[in-house]
């Protein structure tokens, strides 16, 4: 879906009521796009905090309820001892990937130049 521009009647994107805004926030965040590129393959909690350095147990633990209440992720529970808990993506959550995939290769692409122009900001605001 395109973004629609101001002043089309379809205004409700940029409305503070509009029902995109609460999900966007939610999976759209650093560690949720993370977690849903981590997750090629069904994964258990602790191999997914291995692979995400700096993620603690608290936002790892918030960012998959998260994910599985938006319909992103299933959580299995493991019949092993002690009991393991596997996350994989749900339909819906692969269907994300692609666009996913897209930013992540931008964000690549483009970090030098961006970060570039931050020091040349921070500079100029500096002096």
């Amino acid at each position: 879906m395109a973004i629609p521009e101001a002043g089309t009647s379809v205004d409700l994107v940029y409305r503070a009521d509009c029902p995109s805004r609460p999900i966007l926030d939610q999976i759209a965040d650093k560690w949720s796009m993370m977690v849903m590129a981590v997750l090629n393959e069904p994964r258990r909690f602790n191999e997914i905090k291995r692979r995400l350095e700096g993620v603690t147990q608290r936002v790892l633990t918030q960012t998959l309820r998260r994910l599985e209440r938006n319909g992103m992720i299933t959580r299995r529970v493991l019949p092993t001892s002690p009991v393991g808990v596997e996350y994989s993506l749900t339909p819906l959550g692969e269907s994300l990937r692609e666009p996913f995939s897209r930013l992540y290769d931008w964000t690549v692409d483009n970090a030098d130049e961006i970060q570039q122009h931050q020091r040349q900001y921070d500079q100029h605001i500096q002096s």
